[in-house]
């Protein structure tokens, strides 16, 4: 269900619109078509649907027109032309009463600058928005109160601004937008004035809030790595116009255009692509239903001296190998009495950068698992090398050095 759509949305600012437009379409350039009629192209005849629950983000670099369309989202700014549907209404067409209670329920929005009164304490920032609102005093101190608890950040409530890092500024200003309970979340390069640090733990703490909540985020950055670490989908912009929109893996790998190419061409993939993308389907043995007898034949039909244990539901319980198995015919056992809890596992969102230290010194596949220990699939040495063919050829070589002589039977009980 789309929560939010666009359709050839434009904004330009200046007199000579007309002539723009026609420059425009003879794919001048913004600066081009600034010099000949003083005309700023903001944002042209760009369209894109938003999922429920999807963070969707925007970039792009300076000038390239994401902080004009953030603000055209929220109407802090009128479009020249387009529309802007939030649930199915065109606020692109709303009037002051219908924009405020748009932006009292839907919306809600965290700056780069935190955007924090320095006279007023956390506890006040954060209770802000429900007093504009007119919520009860009572009421808005629980609620405000509660977002800074999810945020670690209630010991704090009533220091000040000045007295907290910029981090932790920042954290105030989205337990501030959160508190309000917006359906919608737009943050326009939220992290950006953050250390690489910082700004790396209030990625976690979004994706963290995100996995809880669901909410819709349109995320702004000029940032390629932030894009493809947080978001679920990615538009890419230049001069005001969407280059491409897609998954970070479909824009790293089907770039849409020479400026897409290049604007990748640097990227380290290891610190992008995670497990998920670089798993193989596990072979299993259902040691609820399968016998030893059933789970050698697997073993011998698919050439391997192990399988992965799981459940009925595919919980993942461990290994059994062909040794065992056939220990368990002799003495007559179930595979439940011979499962070895060998295996190691990690988190599909784990990076491939990070895999390189997991699966350093293991002889047997990496389990990939998610938060209900449920296998997805398993990750191989062989795995990563490929994943990773683009990238510089130092790490590959790192990696490769430590491949074993077990390295091809490891990959088939991939």
């Amino acid at each position: 269900m789309n929560k939010v759509e666009v359709k050839h949305l434009t904004k330009m600012f200046g007199k000579r619109q007309r002539q723009a437009i026609e420059m425009m379409r003879k794919h001048k350039t913004k600066t081009e078509i600034f010099e000949k009629t003083g005309v700023t192209i903001g944002v042209h005849d760009v369209s894109f649907e938003v999922k429920e629950g999807e963070i969707f983000v925007v970039m792009g670099l300076s000038g390239s027109g994401k902080s004009t369309l953030v603000r055209l989202l929220n109407r802090l700014i009128d479009p020249t032309d387009g529309e802007i549907y939030i649930d199915g209404q065109d606020i692109s067409k709303a009037d002051d009463a219908e924009l405020r209670e748009v932006r009292r329920h839907k919306l809600n929005m965290v700056f780069q600058n935190f955007g924090l009164f320095p006279h007023r304490t956390i506890l006040e920032n954060t209770e802000y928005g429900l007093e504009v609102r007119g919520v009860p005093k009572e009421e808005r101190q629980d609620l405000a109160e509660k977002a800074l608890d999810n945020s670690g950040l209630l010991p704090f409530k009533d220091q000040y601004p000045n007295q907290l890092s910029g981090g932790m500024q920042q954290r105030v200003g989205l337990a501030r937008a959160l508190a309000n309970n917006p359906e919608i979340l737009l943050m326009d390069e939220a992290f950006s004035a953050l250390d690489p640090m910082i700004r790396r733990d209030m990625q976690n703490e979004l994706l963290d809030l995100q996995a809880d909540q669901q909410r819709t985020i349109i995320f702004i950055t000029h940032d390629l790595n932030e894009a493809l670490r947080i978001g679920d989908r990615i538009a890419l912009m230049k001069d005001g116009k969407i280059m491409q929109i897609g998954t970070g893996e479909e824009i790293l790998t089907q770039p849409a255009n020479q400026f897409v190419r290049d604007f990748i061409e640097d990227i380290d993939r290891s610190k992008v692509l995670t497990a998920q993308n670089v798993m193989i389907p596990a072979l299993t043995t259902n040691i609820e239903v399968d016998g030893p007898t059933v789970a050698l034949n697997r073993m011998r039909k698919e050439e391997v001296s192990m399988l992965l244990a799981v459940d009925r539901r595919r919980h993942l319980l461990g290994s059994i190998t062909a040794e065992n198995a056939h220990k368990a015919r002799k003495e007559h056992l179930s595979l439940k009495d011979v499962v070895e809890e060998n295996i190691k596992t990690i988190s599909p969102d784990m990076l491939v950068t990070d895999i390189f230290n997991e699966i350093y010194d293991v002889t047997t596949p990496l389990a990939v698992v998610n938060a209900k220990n449920r296998l997805a699939g398993v990750v191989i040495k062989g795995s990563v090398l490929e994943a990773l063919a683009d990238s510089t050829e130092d790490e590959v070589n790192d990696v490769q050095a430590d491949l074993s002589a077990s390295k091809k039977e490891v990959e088939r009980n991939g």
